[in-house]
């Protein structure tokens, strides 16, 4: 489940949590129990590394090179 990051716009009291994509956003601060937190925009829970992940890089022989370069037809 991804973890959201949130801000009360009242006292300025941060916290984050952990819910599903499909749950409501929460909206009761813990700290001053103002209706008034916000969801921060935050960086995602993983990041990507290595080359990249591109259409050939599960192909092998004359299946890899599908983007171009010589073509027989």
């Amino acid at each position: 489940m991804p973890m959201y990051d949130y801000q009360c716009a009242s006292c300025g009291h941060q916290l984050e949590a952990i819910q599903k994509i499909s749950a409501s956003p929460l909206v009761d601060c813990p700290a001053c129990q103002a209706p008034e937190l916000k969801k921060m925009l935050s960086m995602p829970g993983f990041r990507p590394s290595g080359t990249g992940w591109y259409e050939t890089d599960f192909k092998t022989g004359s299946k890899k090179n599908l983007a171009g370069g010589d073509k027989s037809d």
